[in-house]
Protein backbone atom coordinates (compact mmCIF):
# COMPACT_ATOMS: atom_id res chain seq x y z
CA UNK A 1 0.00 0.00 0.00
CA UNK A 2 1.24 3.50 -0.71
CA UNK A 3 1.63 6.12 1.99
CA UNK A 4 2.32 9.83 1.58
CA UNK A 5 5.15 10.62 3.99
CA UNK A 6 4.70 13.65 6.21
CA UNK A 7 6.62 14.48 9.36
CA UNK A 8 5.75 14.72 13.01
CA UNK A 9 7.92 16.84 15.29
CA UNK A 10 8.76 14.97 18.50
CA UNK A 11 11.40 15.05 21.19
CA UNK A 12 13.54 12.87 18.90
CA UNK A 13 13.26 15.12 15.85
CA UNK A 14 11.39 14.61 12.58
CA UNK A 15 9.70 11.23 12.29
CA UNK A 16 7.66 9.82 9.40
CA UNK A 17 3.98 10.64 9.77
CA UNK A 18 1.42 8.86 7.63
CA UNK A 19 -1.63 11.10 7.34
CA UNK A 20 -3.99 9.88 4.64
CA UNK A 21 -7.02 10.67 6.80
CA UNK A 22 -10.19 8.81 7.67
CA UNK A 23 -11.15 5.88 5.43
CA UNK A 24 -13.37 2.80 5.42
CA UNK A 25 -12.03 -0.31 7.10
CA UNK A 26 -12.78 -2.44 4.00
CA UNK A 27 -12.74 -5.62 6.07
CA UNK A 28 -13.18 -7.87 3.02
CA UNK A 29 -9.79 -6.76 1.69
CA UNK A 30 -7.86 -8.52 4.48
CA UNK A 31 -5.95 -11.58 3.27
CA UNK A 32 -5.44 -14.92 4.96
CA UNK A 33 -1.94 -13.71 5.83
CA UNK A 34 -3.40 -10.61 7.51
CA UNK A 35 -5.75 -12.72 9.65
CA UNK A 36 -2.86 -15.07 10.47
CA UNK A 37 -0.77 -12.15 11.76
CA UNK A 38 -3.67 -11.02 13.97
CA UNK A 39 -4.07 -14.59 15.27
CA UNK A 40 -0.39 -14.98 16.12
CA UNK A 41 -0.20 -11.65 17.93
CA UNK A 42 -3.57 -12.05 19.66
CA UNK A 43 -2.78 -15.51 21.02
CA UNK A 44 0.67 -14.47 22.21
CA UNK A 45 -0.52 -11.39 24.09
CA UNK A 46 -3.68 -13.07 25.43
CA UNK A 47 -1.52 -15.75 27.03
CA UNK A 48 0.97 -13.22 28.41
CA UNK A 49 -1.27 -10.52 29.89
CA UNK A 50 -3.33 -12.23 32.64
CA UNK A 51 -1.71 -11.14 35.90
CA UNK A 52 0.21 -8.41 34.07
CA UNK A 53 -2.44 -6.16 32.50
CA UNK A 54 -4.88 -4.28 34.72
CA UNK A 55 -8.37 -5.68 35.32
CA UNK A 56 -10.00 -2.84 33.37
CA UNK A 57 -8.07 -3.82 30.25
CA UNK A 58 -8.86 -7.50 30.61
CA UNK A 59 -12.54 -6.72 31.16
CA UNK A 60 -12.54 -4.61 28.00
CA UNK A 61 -11.15 -7.53 26.01
CA UNK A 62 -14.01 -9.67 27.27
CA UNK A 63 -16.63 -6.98 26.59
CA UNK A 64 -15.49 -6.67 22.98
CA UNK A 65 -15.61 -10.46 22.54
CA UNK A 66 -12.35 -10.41 20.63
CA UNK A 67 -10.98 -13.68 19.32
CA UNK A 68 -7.92 -14.93 17.48
CA UNK A 69 -9.48 -16.25 14.30
CA UNK A 70 -10.02 -13.02 12.37
CA UNK A 71 -9.32 -9.31 12.43
CA UNK A 72 -12.18 -7.59 14.29
CA UNK A 73 -14.70 -5.45 12.48
CA UNK A 74 -14.74 -1.87 13.70
CA UNK A 75 -18.50 -1.73 13.16
CA UNK A 76 -19.04 -4.57 15.62
CA UNK A 77 -16.75 -3.01 18.22
CA UNK A 78 -18.62 0.28 17.86
CA UNK A 79 -21.87 -1.35 18.95
CA UNK A 80 -20.23 -2.34 22.24
CA UNK A 81 -18.40 0.94 22.80
CA UNK A 82 -21.37 3.18 22.04
CA UNK A 83 -23.49 1.27 24.53
CA UNK A 84 -20.86 1.34 27.29
CA UNK A 85 -19.14 4.71 26.99
CA UNK A 86 -20.31 6.53 23.85
CA UNK A 87 -16.97 6.03 22.07
CA UNK A 88 -16.61 4.82 18.51
CA UNK A 89 -13.75 3.86 16.21
CA UNK A 90 -12.85 5.49 12.90
CA UNK A 91 -10.53 3.80 10.41
CA UNK A 92 -7.45 5.76 9.31
CA UNK A 93 -4.39 5.22 7.13
CA UNK A 94 -2.10 6.02 10.05
CA UNK A 95 -1.11 8.91 12.27
CA UNK A 96 -3.21 12.04 11.82
CA UNK A 97 -2.17 15.69 12.11
CA UNK A 98 -2.18 16.77 15.74
CA UNK A 99 -5.23 19.02 15.67
CA UNK A 100 -7.34 16.47 13.79
CA UNK A 101 -6.34 13.79 16.29
CA UNK A 102 -7.33 15.96 19.25
CA UNK A 103 -10.61 16.91 17.62
CA UNK A 104 -11.52 13.26 17.17
CA UNK A 105 -10.71 12.37 20.78
CA UNK A 106 -12.71 15.30 22.10
CA UNK A 107 -15.68 13.96 20.09
CA UNK A 108 -15.18 10.42 21.49
CA UNK A 109 -13.91 9.09 18.19
CA UNK A 110 -10.74 7.00 18.33
CA UNK A 111 -8.64 6.62 15.15
CA UNK A 112 -7.55 3.03 14.46
CA UNK A 113 -5.12 2.20 11.66
CA UNK A 114 -6.93 -0.15 9.27
CA UNK A 115 -3.89 -2.12 7.98
CA UNK A 116 -1.92 -4.75 9.87
CA UNK A 117 1.81 -5.41 9.89
CA UNK A 118 3.55 -7.95 7.65
CA UNK A 119 4.57 -11.40 9.02
CA UNK A 120 8.23 -10.35 9.18
CA UNK A 121 7.23 -7.42 11.43
CA UNK A 122 5.66 -9.54 14.16
CA UNK A 123 8.07 -8.37 16.87
CA UNK A 124 8.59 -4.75 15.80
CA UNK A 125 6.98 -2.16 13.56
CA UNK A 126 8.00 1.49 13.50
CA UNK A 127 4.50 2.96 13.04
CA UNK A 128 1.21 2.01 14.71
CA UNK A 129 -0.77 -0.69 12.89
CA UNK A 130 -4.17 -2.26 13.48
CA UNK A 131 -2.93 -4.66 16.15
CA UNK A 132 -1.33 -1.91 18.21
CA UNK A 133 -4.26 0.46 17.83
CA UNK A 134 -7.08 -2.04 18.28
CA UNK A 135 -5.72 -4.60 20.72
CA UNK A 136 -3.68 -2.02 22.62
CA UNK A 137 -6.07 0.93 22.85
CA UNK A 138 -9.65 -0.13 22.27
CA UNK A 139 -10.35 -2.35 25.33
CA UNK A 140 -9.90 0.59 27.73
CA UNK A 141 -12.35 2.69 25.70
CA UNK A 142 -15.01 0.46 27.26
CA UNK A 143 -14.04 1.81 30.70
CA UNK A 144 -16.02 4.99 31.53
CA UNK A 145 -13.34 6.69 33.64
CA UNK A 146 -10.52 6.06 31.19
CA UNK A 147 -12.79 7.08 28.34
CA UNK A 148 -13.55 10.37 30.07
CA UNK A 149 -9.83 10.95 30.61
CA UNK A 150 -9.09 10.44 26.93
CA UNK A 151 -11.91 12.76 25.88
CA UNK A 152 -10.64 15.45 28.28
CA UNK A 153 -7.15 14.93 26.89
CA UNK A 154 -8.46 15.55 23.38
CA UNK A 155 -10.22 18.75 24.43
CA UNK A 156 -7.03 19.93 26.12
CA UNK A 157 -5.05 19.17 22.98
CA UNK A 158 -7.28 21.36 20.84
CA UNK A 159 -6.52 24.25 23.20
CA UNK A 160 -2.80 23.44 23.46
CA UNK A 161 -2.44 23.62 19.69
CA UNK A 162 -2.81 27.41 19.98
CA UNK A 163 -0.43 27.76 22.92
CA UNK A 164 2.79 26.25 21.51
CA UNK A 165 2.44 23.47 24.08
CA UNK A 166 1.96 20.30 22.05
CA UNK A 167 5.24 18.77 23.21
CA UNK A 168 3.90 18.67 26.78
CA UNK A 169 0.68 16.98 25.65
CA UNK A 170 2.69 14.48 23.59
CA UNK A 171 4.64 13.49 26.71
CA UNK A 172 1.44 13.10 28.72
CA UNK A 173 -0.04 10.78 26.09
CA UNK A 174 3.20 8.83 25.75
CA UNK A 175 3.66 8.16 29.45
CA UNK A 176 0.00 7.39 30.20
CA UNK A 177 -2.05 6.17 27.22
CA UNK A 178 0.91 4.48 25.52
CA UNK A 179 3.29 3.41 28.30
CA UNK A 180 1.44 3.78 31.59
CA UNK A 181 1.59 1.51 34.63
CA UNK A 182 -1.00 1.38 37.41
CA UNK A 183 -0.66 0.35 41.05
CA UNK A 184 -3.44 -2.05 42.11
CA UNK A 185 -4.27 -4.11 45.18
CA UNK A 186 -2.79 -7.08 43.33
CA UNK A 187 0.43 -5.23 42.50
CA UNK A 188 1.82 -3.25 39.61
CA UNK A 189 -0.07 -3.73 36.33
CA UNK A 190 0.10 -2.54 32.72
CA UNK A 191 -2.46 -0.32 31.01
CA UNK A 192 -0.52 1.51 28.29
CA UNK A 193 -1.24 0.37 24.74
CA UNK A 194 2.41 0.36 23.72
CA UNK A 195 3.08 -2.18 26.45
CA UNK A 196 0.04 -4.46 26.23
CA UNK A 197 0.52 -4.85 22.46
CA UNK A 198 4.22 -5.79 22.82
CA UNK A 199 5.53 -9.08 24.18
CA UNK A 200 8.96 -7.68 24.96
CA UNK A 201 7.78 -4.53 26.71
CA UNK A 202 5.07 -6.40 28.64
CA UNK A 203 7.84 -8.39 30.30
CA UNK A 204 10.42 -5.61 30.52
CA UNK A 205 8.11 -2.99 32.04
CA UNK A 206 7.26 -5.18 35.04
CA UNK A 207 10.23 -7.50 35.44
CA UNK A 208 13.39 -5.68 34.39
CA UNK A 209 15.49 -3.87 36.98
CA UNK A 210 16.69 -1.39 34.34
CA UNK A 211 13.91 1.24 34.02
CA UNK A 212 12.78 3.82 36.54
CA UNK A 213 9.21 3.47 37.81
CA UNK A 214 8.11 6.84 39.13
CA UNK A 215 4.96 7.83 40.98
CA UNK A 216 2.65 9.92 38.78
CA UNK A 217 3.11 13.68 38.98
CA UNK A 218 1.56 15.61 36.10
CA UNK A 219 4.01 18.46 35.69
CA UNK A 220 7.06 16.31 36.35
CA UNK A 221 5.83 13.88 33.69
CA UNK A 222 5.26 16.66 31.15
CA UNK A 223 8.87 17.80 31.61
CA UNK A 224 10.20 14.36 30.69
CA UNK A 225 11.47 13.55 27.21
CA UNK A 226 10.92 10.08 25.80
CA UNK A 227 12.64 7.65 23.45
CA UNK A 228 10.89 5.90 20.59
CA UNK A 229 13.78 3.64 19.57
CA UNK A 230 14.10 1.44 22.65
CA UNK A 231 12.19 0.14 25.64
CA UNK A 232 11.29 2.92 28.03
CA UNK A 233 13.88 4.21 30.46
CA UNK A 234 11.14 5.52 32.78
CA UNK A 235 7.53 4.56 33.45
CA UNK A 236 5.06 6.63 35.46
CA UNK A 237 2.79 4.79 37.86
CA UNK A 238 -0.77 6.00 38.53
CA UNK A 239 -2.92 4.96 41.51
CA UNK A 240 -6.18 4.88 39.53
CA UNK A 241 -7.79 6.09 36.33
CA UNK A 242 -9.68 8.63 38.42
CA UNK A 243 -6.32 10.13 39.35
CA UNK A 244 -5.62 10.60 35.64
CA UNK A 245 -9.00 12.18 35.00
CA UNK A 246 -8.71 14.51 37.99
CA UNK A 247 -5.24 15.60 36.86
CA UNK A 248 -6.61 16.50 33.43
CA UNK A 249 -9.52 18.62 34.69
CA UNK A 250 -7.66 21.88 35.49
CA UNK A 251 -6.82 24.46 32.85
CA UNK A 252 -3.25 23.66 31.77
CA UNK A 253 -2.42 27.20 30.60
CA UNK A 254 -0.55 28.06 33.80
CA UNK A 255 1.23 24.71 33.73
CA UNK A 256 2.51 25.37 30.21
CA UNK A 257 3.98 28.71 31.18
CA UNK A 258 5.81 27.14 34.12
CA UNK A 259 7.03 24.19 32.06
CA UNK A 260 8.31 26.37 29.26
CA UNK A 261 10.56 28.11 31.79
CA UNK A 262 12.10 24.83 32.97
CA UNK A 263 14.75 22.60 31.40
CA UNK A 264 13.28 19.31 30.12
CA UNK A 265 14.30 16.14 31.92
CA UNK A 266 16.01 13.28 30.08
CA UNK A 267 14.06 10.07 29.61
CA UNK A 268 16.04 8.15 32.22
CA UNK A 269 16.63 10.99 34.68
CA UNK A 270 15.60 10.85 38.35
CA UNK A 271 14.55 14.24 39.71
CA UNK A 272 14.48 15.54 43.30
CA UNK A 273 11.15 14.67 44.91
CA UNK A 274 10.44 11.67 42.68
CA UNK A 275 8.61 8.81 44.34
CA UNK A 276 10.30 5.67 43.10
CA UNK A 277 8.50 2.34 42.78
CA UNK A 278 10.78 -0.67 43.11
CA UNK A 279 10.46 -4.40 43.60
CA UNK A 280 10.22 -5.30 47.29
CA UNK A 281 11.78 -8.26 49.02
CA UNK A 282 8.44 -10.09 48.93
CA UNK A 283 5.87 -10.42 46.17
CA UNK A 284 4.73 -7.42 44.18
CA UNK A 285 5.93 -3.83 44.24
CA UNK A 286 6.23 -1.21 46.93
CA UNK A 287 6.70 2.55 47.09
CA UNK A 288 10.07 3.27 48.62
CA UNK A 289 9.78 7.01 49.13
CA UNK A 290 11.01 10.27 47.73
CA UNK A 291 14.43 10.87 46.23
Amino acid sequence: MSKRIKYLQTDRGDLPMYAEGIVEQDWDSYTEADHAVWKQLFERQSALLPGRACDEFMTGLEDLKLGPDQIPKFSEANKVLRAKTGWELVAVEGLLPDLRFFELLSAKQFPVTWWIREPEQIDYISEPDLFHDFFGHVPLLANPVFGDYLQAYGAGGVKAAGLDALSFLARLYWYTVEFGLIQTEQGLRIYGAGIVSSKGESLYSLESAAPNRIGFDLQRLMRTRYRIDTYQQSYFVIDSFKQLFDATEPDFTGYYAALQAQTPLAAGEIAPGDTIVQRGSGEGWVLVGDV
